[in-house]
């Protein structure tokens, strides 16, 4: 009885330790997004994590730990590029400290698709390798122009006078028609306004209303202008880490979401009527003045990356833009 009882420990062991390899398999990323959860412009990646869970049982596993509360957006960068989260849903706006390069990416004329074939993509993603250990996974928001939202009348391409919140994506731009800017993190957009200390602000076509912004925002200016880029980063390290299969399903999952933008137009459309129902206004530049608007936001957009990123500025520029 006692040999039977050895020989079924044994068994035993062999087959913990012959399932422990197809265990491994799988791995769980500690995953962040730099956006509420729920809102229009998080819910791109929460799809996607979704669709990670679903379909990687045993290769790949995302944990979302949570949103702005749980990392401060403008640190996020950090916080995937020394390992303390696996993967980021976040703009390069929020990380332009680690990597000035990325006040391209908001200029391209292309779509991802046309970038992973131009050769665009390549030098995105080796800028992320070597200036902020990230794999540069996948990109969302192509088709989702930035807008300026005021609570002052904007009939022409002059900004004068306005004080406007910004971000690095637009301040070159507010800055170069003559606007003043202040930076603030998203959660702080609404009491800023709602105090009158910025009269406007800078923010995609999407997810006004999801942040409740509408209520202290009496008008927006078209044309749009720049394009959307919100991005699934990964450590370097830990895509290094991964096996051939769970990199491959990754990149599989990548396109799949990079396919989904085919969805902001409809997306966008609806927003807008949303937002008239809401009470909002529309100030359009139209001739001159529309072009006016367009060229500066281009040529202050290559201004700014030329002046961070001198060494790599005329590659992105070839890679990225049709003009």
């Amino acid at each position: 009885m006692k040999l039977l009882n050895k020989l079924a420990a044994a068994l035993a062991v062999g087959m913990l330790f012959s399932a422990a390899p197809a265990a491994a398999q799988e791995v769980t990323l500690r995953a962040v997004t730099a956006f509420q959860p729920g809102s229009t412009v998080a819910r791109p990646f929460e799809r996607f994590v979704e669709k990670v869970n679903a379909e990687g049982k045993g290769l790949v596993k995302i944990n979302l730990i949570g949103g702005p509360s749980a990392i401060p957006p403008f640190e996020i960068g950090n916080a995937v590029s020394a390992g303390v989260v696996d993967m980021a849903f976040v703009t390069t706006a929020f990380y332009s400290n680690l990597l000035p390069e990325g006040d391209a990416l908001k200029l391209s004329d292309y779509t991802m698709q046309e970038l992973r074939k131009n050769g665009g993509w390549e030098l995105i993603n080796e800028l992320h390798n070597k200036k902020m250990n990230t794999w540069y996974l996948a990109r969302t928001g192509d088709g989702v122009p930035f807008h300026l939202y005021v609570n002052k009348p904007v009939t022409k391409a002059d900004l004068s006078g306005l004080t406007l919140r910004v971000t690095p994506v637009y301040r070159a731009f507010f800055e170069a028609l003559n606007g003043n800017s202040i930076q603030t993190p998203p959660s702080e957009v609404y009491t800023t306004l709602e105090r009158g200390v910025a009269d406007g602000y800078g923010w995609p076509i999407q997810g006004i209303l999801d942040l409740g912004w509408h209520e202290v925002t009496k008008a927006r200016v078209d044309p749009g202008f720049y394009n959307v880029d919100v991005n699934v980063l990964l450590n370097l390290d830990k895509w290094k880490s991964l096996n051939d299969d769970q990199r491959a399903f990754l990149n599989k999952m990548a396109e799949w979401l990079e396919s989904t933008n085919a969805e902001n137009a409809a997306i966008n459309a609806e927003e807008v009527k949303k937002q008239a129902a809401a009470g909002m206004k529309v100030y359009t530049l139209e001739g001159a003045e529309r072009e006016k608007w367009l060229n500066t936001a281009r040529e202050a957009g290559w201004a700014q990356v030329t002046k961070v990123a001198p060494d790599s500025a005329a590659r992105l520029r070839e890679k990225l833009s049709k003009n």
